[in-house]
């Protein structure tokens, strides 16, 4: 990144890295993925269903053909999750093949984190080389939010695979201004919107301007390419949200989270500009203010730093920044085609895109959506470090790497001492290791085995500790948190169903066994019975599905064996109503501690 470290076109670069590649950067790459596939699938069941509300939509799509491509949370299609439903697509499927249980609801996305660490250390190779590429899927695996969420059934799991597989073809395509590998990236980023809806949008600047910068084309074609790219994003989003809005709404499931029963609708309101400015519609996530430490806290420029999101992410955010502007200034002289600045485009427009949405939106928010930060922050580090290590001779790019080192330590000292409870010796560990390593630096000590390991050491001391620690622990609940603390903070617990009532629903022979309010006592029942439990309301069971009319007709029909009392009802929704028409019409009976009416005892 220096005037001594000019920058090579892509054609003379790209062979030299594939030359110097060596057997021992393949057994190196083995032991990465080894290593983070025990990190994320050891002891992975004693988290037991982990999410009840998803791990129901994995049960029923497993009984269910039409539950599994909708993503409905009972065999009986009353109404979806409240996301698309890509990532179900898959624990859907594993079950199916394997049967259902606690490793197939968990298993797929454990598997998805070794296939997302593989892709970076593969894309990152492309341009920088096995060593950068090495430590980036090393940070990234051990980010706390990313052992968290590798090992736990929520969509984030299979949308940060497909924005790292975005990437990886938009790198691919940069090389040789290939329209394929740029369409291929636009398919990615459309499957992203069938997982998470417009969260897989917040990479697409920093994919197009790389492109658009750096593609060694006219520009005229590189726009020609962008628009087609654009176009394989509305044909890989696009044919799910047709099919849906095409299918005859009486024969398919109620969206779950939408007013209108309209795929669409959720994407542009509860699951898009919802989450940015604060309309949280019907299928609200729980409520909390900004204080709250499982709703991200306060909006602002530290939010990612702070007692919320800090622990998750931020360990190498302040390296990777600083990283960041070094390596565009550095690079400032260099062709247009040059790979290491595309690179740092692609990252670091990732960064800070995404960054800076998580950072002011004010609708609903958690600590575990950083996960899509952590494939950009680590390659950025791993990037920019081994380029300011190869510059270290000259003084300019040793403080800039000195400052990414002082930086890493002095930040990862003070997440450590947020918890001065858990293995407090780490942080002065952490804190005498980044001392020795400024140090060296400074003073342009050469002996590189030994400095490079130090380096090394303070990079990854404090994430790999709490990710060991987030491994360790187990989670449940729709708001989980890494390390050390507690695992739900806020939010909504899962439901408990009591054995009596479970057996009774396990000897029902309906359609469905039970009805009851709200989707976290339905999966609860439905988890432990084994039968199809109609959650009323959809998640926070302020949903119009089912309406009170077809609530009666299908007890009416004999569809409907019990309804179970005590559920969570959302304002002025069917729920209300269904729940009142049950208790006037209808005799309760008290089954373990829970209030049960027999539906087929006659109104």
């Amino acid at each position: 990144m220096t005037a001594t470290l000019a920058p090579t076109p892509v054609a003379a670069r790209q062979p030299r890295h594939r030359r110097s590649a060596k057997p021992l950067h393949h057994i190196a790459f083995f032991g990465l993925l080894v290593g983070t596939a025990v990190l994320y699938l050891w002891n992975l069941t004693a988290t037991g269903y982990g999410n009840d509300f998803y791990a129901a939509a994995t049960q029923a799509a497993s009984q269910s053909w039409k539950a599994l491509l909708f993503g409905s949370l009972d065999p009986g299609n009353t109404i979806t999750v409240d996301k698309p439903p890509a990532f179900l697509w898959v624990s859907g499927l594993f079950a199916k093949v394997f049967g259902f249980s606690s490793w197939t609801v968990l298993a797929p996305q454990a598997l998805e984190g070794v296939a997302a660490v593989a892709l970076l250390y593969a894309t990152v190779k492309r341009t920088s080389g096995p060593t950068a590429a090495l430590f980036a899927g090393v940070a990234f695996a051990l980010t706390p939010v990313a052992t968290l969420m590798f090992r736990f059934n929520l969509p984030d799991a299979l949308l940060v695979l497909l924005m790292v597989a975005a990437a990886y073809c938009t790198v691919r395509a940069l090389e040789k201004a290939s329209p394929f590998w740029l369409a291929l990236a636009g398919t990615a980023i459309g499957f992203g919107f069938l997982t998470k809806m417009m969260q897989a949008f917040l990479v697409l600047p920093a994919l197009a301007l790389a492109y658009l910068i750096a593609a060694p084309t006219s520009l005229p074609r590189r726009l020609f390419h962008l628009l087609g790219a654009g176009l394989a994003v509305i044909v890989s989003a696009g044919w799910f949200i047709a099919l849906v809005e095409l299918w005859p709404s009486d024969s398919r499931p109620y969206i779950g989270g939408s007013t209108n029963d309209s795929l669409w609708e959720l994407a542009i309101g509860y699951n898009g500009l919802g989450r940015v400015f604060g309309n949280s519609g019907p299928g609200g996530g729980g409520m909390g203010g900004n204080g709250n430490i499982g709703f991200g806290g306060e909006t602002g420029v530290g939010r990612l730093f702070g007692a919320s999101m800090g622990p998750e992410i931020s360990w190498l955010l302040p390296a990777a920044l600083i990283g960041l502007g070094a390596g565009l200034w550095f690079l400032r002289r260099a062709p247009r085609t040059d790979r290491t600045r595309a690179a740092l485009v692609v990252w670091g427009g990732w960064t800070l895109v995404t960054g800076a949405v998580f950072s002011f939106m004010s609708g609903i928010t958690h600590p575990y959506y950083t996960v899509a930060l952590a494939p950009s922050i680590a390659a950025l580090v791993g990037i920019a470090g081994r380029e300011l290590w190869r510059g270290r001779a000259h003084f300019p790019a040793r403080m800039a790497l000195t400052a990414m080192v002082a930086a890493t330590g002095v930040w990862g000292f003070i997440l450590l001492d947020r918890t001065p409870a858990w293995m407090p010796w780490l942080r002065w560990v952490l804190l005498a290791v980044t001392a020795i390593a400024v140090t060296a630096l400074v003073f342009g000590v050469n002996g590189r085995r030994w400095l490079v390991g130090v380096l090394a050491a303070v990079a990854l001391l404090g994430t790999s500790g709490y990710a060991f620690a987030t491994a360790a622990t187990t989670h449940s609940g729709s708001i989980p948190l890494s390390g050390p603390r507690s695992q739900q903070a806020g939010g909504m617990r899962e439901g408990v169903s009591s054995s009596e009532v479970v057996q009774l629903l396990k000897a029902t022979d309906t359609e469905w066994a039970a009805a009851t309010v709200g989707a976290q006592g339905a999966a609860s029942l439905q988890l432990a019975s084994g039968r199809s439990v109609i959650a009323i309301g959809g998640w926070n069971g302020s949903d119009p599905a089912p309406t009170l009319d077809e609530f009666k007709a299908l007890v009416a029909e004999g569809k409907v064996r019990y309804f179970v009392a005590g559920g969570r009802g959302g304002p002025g929704g069917g729920d209300s109503d269904i729940a009142e028409w049950v208790a006037a019409n209808f005799q309760s009976t008290t089954v373990g501690g829970q209030t049960l009416y027999d539906l087929t005892a006659g109104a």
